[in-house]
């Protein structure tokens, strides 16, 4: 078997790898493990919109946004579809 030192260095990498892990992960924490600009600024972040002006534009941003995802998503489905009959014909 191992003996005497065998069970010392054990021993003594038992005790120092948590203290090391500790000492690592809970040092500099905020520049180690932070994420730059992840909170939205205050411009960047949603305001409700209580007058009916404000409403109406904000609905219109909306539905012209959703529009263009829309048209994005069947140009997108439309070439697929003319690869893959290309494919076929192939």
């Amino acid at each position: 078997m191992g003996g005497l030192n065998l069970e010392v260095f054990k021993f003594g990498i038992y005790i120092l790898f948590p203290i090391a892990s500790m000492y690592y992960f809970g040092t500099n924490l905020d520049s180690r493990f932070s994420v730059p600009d992840f909170w939205p600024s205050k411009e960047e972040t949603h305001r409700i919109p209580f007058e009916k002006e404000e409403i109406r534009l904000e609905l219109e941003r909306l539905k012209k946004q959703r529009l263009q995802r829309r048209k994005e998503r069947l140009d997108a489905a439309g070439s697929r579809e003319r690869r893959e009959r290309l494919v076929e014909s192939e």
